[in-house]
């Protein structure tokens, strides 16, 4: 396997406003989305925002753990990518949508190489799991934290 990823997306309903403060409170993400086990921010930006992080997630066959630079361009999209990490390469993003009368659609992209060693780990099945954890499940989880369910 050399690509790990996908876009998935999902309307919600609430504000792009209430969808913003989500996307950007990235330390917060470990405490729902399934997989995150740690988030650690090691430096903020001017705004006092999470600009480098070190994050710890389930693969399936083993814990990955990453250095990510985060970037924002309020209130529409928070993006991030590697800086060093076990991944060859790894890029995401949240992307928001104003559909108006208090609705947004949320875009999750990520778009990542696992390198050799674990590309080979995560053939077959556990390739569709991991995409299943990593992407697919990532707007539900969204949807279901900002409408509060």
């Amino acid at each position: 396997m050399s690509h790990l990823g996908g876009t998935k997306s999902i309307e919600v309903d609430a504000p792009i406003e209430a969808c913003w403060t989500l996307a950007a409170d990235v330390a917060s993400a470990p405490e729902w989305q399934a997989g995150m086990k740690s988030m650690t921010v090691l430096d903020r930006d001017a705004e006092g925002r999470p600009s480098l992080c070190e994050t710890t997630a389930d693969a399936k066959v083993k814990d990955i753990t990453t250095k990510v630079r985060f970037s924002y361009q309020e209130p529409t999209r928070v993006a991030w990518t590697q800086e060093e990490g076990e991944l060859k390469r790894l890029d995401g993003a949240w992307d928001l949508e104003d559909l108006g009368g208090g609705r947004t659609k949320v875009t999750y992209t990520l778009d990542g190489d696992p390198g050799r060693m674990l590309g080979i780990l995560i053939r077959g099945p556990v390739e569709g799991k991991i995409t299943d954890l990593l992407v697919n499940g990532r707007p539900a989880e969204f949807k279901a934290r900002v409408e509060g369910a």
